[in-house]
């Protein structure tokens, strides 16, 4: 959990380019065609001009996007089709004050005119006064109390969220003893009450505390499986390596060789930094790097070691070497960075042309992995000598928690509430979770590691008595989590592993259609709602779909309900609103008990 659009082209589908244009401090990709390589009329738009565009469309179209007078907004993502359509992604101030869970979408059409808007709040934000009842001190005490840490400044915002319109404190909270491995928590506290609205930890956890919880119940060890055989991993090693417009950087780069626990042999960019010294260190891929956390719960990045080598190879594929955990880390954020970039045009986790990072050996007695967005890294634990024996570096792990960490960047879903436990709620938390594993799943199929065969299983090499963590065809074979097939109004307030099947089971059927059917090594056998028989679109074309929709048409409250409308749009646009597509897309959701006829009034 959390810690710490493109039209229907005659010539191909188009996707967001690696590029990103920086104007004004806004991050701006421009699509283009994947055939052609060129963005059409996207490419003499500029930046600033989308952003200014759509602000002024934003206010002067006020009753549909709710903006008032008293708010200013500021552009985090602009996004243009090859057919010159602008999505401007803004997050916004009331009164000058930051609000929660008022971030909005703009779309324009190719002349900038007003299209529509996709917004997170359906009310009004409107504070009648600015003047808290309780001071910053006492804010941060309560906080620290609730989250047992230390407390940072309070910031005075407005919450959005929940239906409510609310001047309240944020403060983050760090080393808090509520938080696996002392983690920081944002803390949300009513500035007239003291009431705490919201207490969430901002690390984003692979493993839940309910799972562990009932692992531990249960008294499962699980040893995940290595598989460490060392083979030759061609197809996988030729996939990571390949460099591609390398930025600068500080060393050759070179080809080094890596020992792996999961995935076998591979192939690892790296740099040479001497006549017989190694970095473990990608330049190709905005300097990736893996580091040594050395058993400390480091979240900065510069406090890790840098792993080394004098003749270019890496690990052992045991845990006797600490270069092993490393390699597996290196070649999951490499797979998943390619993944991004290759399938879905995006250049980073941000999409900026930054590399992620990654460091293992994380803490002590950690059994987990997390992606911590302050830091942009991946944090891997070692096992916590009860319930996970190995450190969690398998590629579909990679490829889910960097897929939060675009979640992150793009729509920024949320979940509803927190526990006194940890567990978190609600379906904007559940889609994100469901989002994290259909994209590590896809991740897995675009590497093709001969070690790790790809599938639409999650965890399946985590060791589980359960043989996988969570599945796409049928949720509910995952009784450990109690993950669910359909969509019902319990999944409002659902944990949100349990409720991710709803969307990860639309995916698999707009995918891989209904019914019995084996692909690679795995039976799958999906069924629907209404016992409609689904004929799926292809896997290529359903990530497509569902990437675009979190990239232009969700925001960070989106439900079931919302992302079935998001899904369509971003049909329409790819494909048109009469293709097979879209109507494939109507019927995958309605598949999942997810229609247009049961949509709840908010």
């Amino acid at each position: 959990m959390r810690t710490p659009h493109i039209r229907r082209l005659a010539i191909a589908l188009a996707v967001t380019t690696a590029a990103t244009i920086t104007a004004g401090g806004v991050g701006t990709a421009v699509a283009t065609s994947a055939t052609t390589g060129t963005s059409s009329v996207a490419s003499v738009k500029s930046a600033q001009s989308v952003v200014d565009a759509a602000r002024a469309a934003a206010f002067a179209h006020a009753a549909a996007t709710g903006v008032s007078k008293d708010d200013t907004l500021t552009a985090t993502d602009t996004l243009i089709d090859p057919d010159g359509k602008q999505h401007v992604r803004f997050v916004r101030a009331h009164k000058g004050l930051p609000v929660l869970g008022g971030d909005l979408v703009v779309h324009l059409d190719a002349k900038s005119a007003y299209l529509d808007v996709t917004r997170a709040t359906r009310k009004q934000v409107a504070v009648t006064a600015k003047t808290p009842k309780l001071t910053a001190e006492q804010a941060k005490a309560k906080a620290a109390s609730v989250a047992k840490g230390d407390a940072g400044s309070a910031e005075l915002v407005v919450d959005a969220r929940a239906g409510r319109t609310t001047l309240a404190y944020q403060i983050k909270v760090t080393g808090s003893k509520t938080t696996e491995a002392g983690g920081a928590r944002t803390v949300v506290v009513d500035a007239a009450t003291g009431a705490v609205l919201s207490n969430a930890p901002v690390n984003d956890q692979f493993v839940s505390p309910q799972l562990k919880a009932k692992l531990r119940q249960r008294g499962e060890k699980v040893a995940p499986l290595t598989g460490a055989t060392a083979s030759s991993g061609a197809a996988a090693a030729a996939s990571s390596a390949k460099p591609f417009n390398p930025p600068k950087s500080a060393g050759i780069p070179s080809l080094g060789t890596g020992n792996s626990l999961f995935v076998g042999k591979v192939q690892l960019n790296t740099l040479k930094t001497g006549s017989s010294s190694y970095l473990l260190k990608d330049a190709s891929r905005g300097n990736t790097e893996t580091r040594d956390a050395g058993g400390r719960e480091v979240v900065q990045f510069s406090q890790g070691k840098p792993f080394t080598s004098t003749n270019n190879t890496f690990g052992n594929s045991a845990l006797s070497s600490r270069q092993t955990a490393a390699v597996d880390a290196q070649f999951g954020v490499a797979s998943t960075l390619d993944f991004y970039k290759k399938v879905l045009g995006r250049n980073g986790i941000k999409n900026d042309g930054v590399g992620a990072r990654a460091m293992v050996h994380f803490g002590t007695n950690v059994g987990n992995a997390f992606w911590y967005s302050d830091c942009g890294c991946m944090l891997y634990g070692d096992g916590d000598g009860q319930t996970f024996t190995k450190p969690l570096v398998v590629l579909d792990v990679t490829g889910h928690e960097l897929s939060h960490g675009v979640v992150d960047a793009t729509a920024n879903l949320q979940p509803t509430r927190v526990d006194a436990n940890d567990n978190q709620f609600g379906e904007a938390g559940s889609l994100n979770e469901s989002l994290a594993d259909i994209f590590g799943s896809a991740v897995e199929f675009q590497t093709n590691n001969p070690n790790n065969p790809p599938n639409y299983l999650m965890g399946e090499k985590l060791g589980l008595a359960q043989t996988f963590l969570r599945r796409l065809d049928k949720p509910s074979l995952d009784t450990l989590e109690g993950t669910v097939d359909y969509w019902s109004p319990a999944s409002y307030d659902t944990e949100v592993h349990a409720g991710s099947g709803v969307s990860s089971h639309a995916y698999y059927l707009l995918a891989e259609g209904s019914g019995k059917k084996t692909i690679g090594e795995v039976t799958y056998d999906s069924p629907t709602y209404d016992g409609s028989t689904v004929t799926g679109i292809g896997r290529d074309k359903a990530t497509q779909i569902f990437y675009r929709a979190l990239s232009r048409y969700m925001v960070s409250t989106t439900d079931f309900h919302d992302a079935r409308t998001a899904t369509l749009k971003a049909a329409t646009d790819l494909y048109g609103a009469n293709s097979a597509e879209y109507k494939t897309v109507d019927k995958a959701w309605a598949a999942v008990n997810v229609t247009a006829a049961n949509t709840p009034k908010h």
